[in-house]
């Protein structure tokens, strides 16, 4: 008898949809001090890292969140120099991020020192980032690193955090949001994920409303992730000055494009096209 993961979802809370995948293997499980980390090798999308049974990313298809949580807030600045990732132990934005030229500082914080741990081991291809004599790595509580950091000395700051609950949940709140803009430059953008609007919405308005306490203006953009709920998830792209498309260098984007599979021109413009659902909720 085939053996199948499924992620449950559902509005309001409930469990009453999922995502299912047949598994061929369960290569890793194990609990850390903060999650229950498992790496499972599906059938039809690779190998598969789950954390307290939500799906992170699949072989098949990580780059498209990777791409777009990491390129949107790095190809609307002029000149992102220095750049924090919050979480991100998978790798994955690290691995875009030193796809830039330019990057003078690059350092990550991560909580959980198992996730890097099972992605250098299971998922190379994604945690190569880790390589990068650029990367400096931080085993410790966000919120505490961040309250530590130079006053208004990142360009960049990615939230690549699961969703918020547990040990996540502090980085979705405005007492860390208004870390995060003490430790932006004036010209700094970020960005983290939100959820699904398929799923999320109240989640989603009460951390677009967290933000907009916080920072001048709060955008939201959007990119099909097939296999987290719904198939769409959404991205806040928060800034005090520089908007996605004033100084969207439009010229380093197109010469790098080989180096994308998702993520391009077009599709930096056109994610911040909502659906009508989306645009009245978060108004």
């Amino acid at each position: 008898m085939d053996e199948w993961f499924t992620e449950l979802h559902g509005l309001n809370a409930s469990d009453d949809i999922g995502l299912t995948f047949r598994i061929k293997e369960i290569l890793y499980s194990k609990k850390s001090a903060f999650q229950k980390i498992e790496v499972y090798q599906t059938y039809g999308a690779g190998k598969m890292l789950v954390l307290d049974n939500a799906i992170m990313f699949t072989e098949l298809n990580e780059f498209s969140y990777h791409e777009m949580i990491t390129h949107v807030p790095m190809m609307a600045h002029p000149f992102p120099e220095n750049i924090l990732i919050v979480g991100g132990g998978d790798g994955g934005v690290l691995r875009e991020v030193v796809k830039h030229l330019g990057v003078r500082t690059l350092e990550l914080v991560e909580i959980d020192k198992m996730v890097v741990e099972v992605s250098k081991r299971f998922f190379p291809e994604v945690a190569k980032g880790f390589d990068s004599p650029l990367a400096k790595i931080y085993f410790e509580d966000a919120v505490k690193f961040i309250s530590k950091t130079k006053k208004e000395f990142y360009d960049i700051i990615i939230v690549d955090s699961t969703d918020p609950v547990g040990a996540a949940k502090p980085l979705f709140e405005v007492d860390f949001m208004q870390k995060v803009k003490w430790a932006m430059k004036e010209k700094g953008i970020g960005s983290m994920q939100i959820g699904s609007p398929f799923f999320d919405e109240k989640n989603i308005v009460s951390i677009l409303n967290n933000l907009k306490e916080v920072f001048s203006i709060v955008m939201i953009y959007v990119a099909s992730i097939p296999f987290y709920p719904g198939g769409l998830w959404s991205f806040a792209f928060f800034f005090f000055l520089f908007d996605p498309f004033t100084f969207f260098r439009e010229n380093v984007c197109l010469k790098m494009e080989d180096a994308f599979k998702y993520y391009n021109y077009e599709i930096h413009k056109a994610s911040f096209m909502l659906p009508s659902f989306v645009k009245r909720y978060i108004k």
